[in-house]
C-alpha cells in the first residue's frame, strides 16, 4: 500500500516514519508540497498516486492563530480541502488529524464523537472547518481527533525540563484537563486504521487524564527533579502573566471507546507512554 504523509517533519510525521513500512511510504513537508496551493497539491499527489493520504500538516500555533486568522483557515481549512480534492481525484482514502480543541470544554465527562462541537478559539474553529471540508468532499475518510501530543520535536515535556535549568519554581495551569498522547502510540493506531475501510470520525488519545500541572509534576518525578517546585495556577492567573493568548477549553478529555471497539486497540495510560517517551528519546 502506497501511503503519503503530509507534515512529514512534524511530531506525528516523524513518529509515522518509525511505524510505516519504509517501502511505499512517502513523506512531504511544506518545502516539498505547499498544501495551500491547489495545483501543486494535485500535481504532487497525482505523481505519487497513494492509496492513503495521512494529512498531518496543519497550522498548530494556538495563540498565533488568534493573530493570524486568515493563515490558520488557509492552512487548516483550505489545505485540507486541497488534499481531499486531490484524494478524490485518484480515489485515495484520507486521514485527517484533528483536535480536542473543537470542543468548548464545558462538560465534565469525556467527549464522544457525537459530542457537540463549539470551539472557543480560531485554531479549533479552523480545524473543525477542515473536518467539514473533508466530510463534504470525500466518502473514503477517517477523521481522528487527538489531544496534547508530544513526540520528537518541540513539546510540553521538553519545555518543562528546559525551564528547570534556570528556574526553581515553575507556574503551570491546573484547571485545564486533557489526555497527554505520545505520537508513537497514535502513529501505531493510524498504521492499523489505514489497513481497514471502516471510515468515519474517531477519537484517539492515551488513556486517563490530568491537568497541565499534574502532567508537569509527573515529568519532573520521572527525572527526579526534586529541587524544582511546580506552582499550580488558574487559567485566569496565567492570562495575567501572559496576556493576549487564545481562549482555551477547561476540559477536553476524549472518549476513545469507538476507536478501541472498531480497531481492537486499547490505548495505554498516559503515564506509561510518557515514561517510555522519555526513556526512548533520552529526554
Amino acid at each position: 500500500m502506497r501511503v503519503l504523509v503530509t507534515g512529514g517533519n512534524g511530531q506525528l510525521g516523524r513518529a509515522l516514519k518509525k511505524v510505516l513500512p519504509e517501502k511505499d511510504s512517502f513523506f512531504v513537508d511544506k518545502e516539498q508540497m505547499d498544501i495551500t496551493d491547489k495545483k501543486e497539491v494535485l500535481k504532487k499527489i497525482l505523481k505519487i498516486s497513494p492509496q492513503v493520504i495521512i494529512h498531518c500538516a496543519a497550522y498548530t500555533d494556538v495563540d498565533g492563530s488568534e493573530l493570524n486568522q486568515k493563515l490558520a483557515f488557509k492552512v487548516n481549512r483550505g489545505g485540507a480541502a486541497n488534499v481531499a480534492a486531490a484524494a478524490k481525484k485518484i480515489s485515495a482514502a484520507m486521514v485527517y488529524i484533528s483536535t480536542d480543541y473543537v470542543f468548548d470544554g464545558r462538560k465534565k465527562t469525556p467527549y464522544s464523537e457525537a459530542g457537540k462541537t463549539n470551539p472557543l478559539g480560531i485554531y479549533g474553529q479552523s480545524k473543525l472547518a477542515g473536518e467539514r471540508q473533508v466530510q463534504k468532499i470525500l466518502k473514503k475518510f477517517f477523521i481522528v481527533r487527538t489531544a496534547w501530543l508530544y513526540g520528537e520535536g518541540k513539546n510540553f515535556p521538553k519545555t518543562i525540563l528546559n525551564l528547570t535549568k534556570t528556574k526553581k519554581e515553575i507556574n503551570v495551569v491546573s484547571d485545564q484537563f486533557g489526555s497527554p498522547t505520545y505520537t508513537l502510540d497514535l502513529a501505531r493506531g493510524l498504521s492499523k486504521l489505514i489497513l481497514t475501510q471502516k471510515y468515519g470520525l474517531y477519537h484517539f488519545t492515551n488513556s486517563g487524564s490530568c491537568s497541565w500541572f499534574q502532567f508537569a509534576q509527573k515529568i519532573l518525578k520521572l527525572k527526579n527533579k526534586n529541587n524544582v517546585k511546580i506552582i499550580p495556577i488558574t487559567t485566569q492567573q496565567w492570562s495575567k502573566i501572559k496576556p493576549g493568548g487564545a481562549p482555551r477549553p477547561n476540559y477536553t478529555v476524549l472518549n476513545t471507546h469507538k476507536f478501541q471497539k472498531t480497531f481492537k486497540i486499547k490505548p495505554r495510560s498516559w503515564q506509561s507512554a510518557l515514561k517510555d517517551y522519555m526513556k526512548e528519546n533520552n529526554v
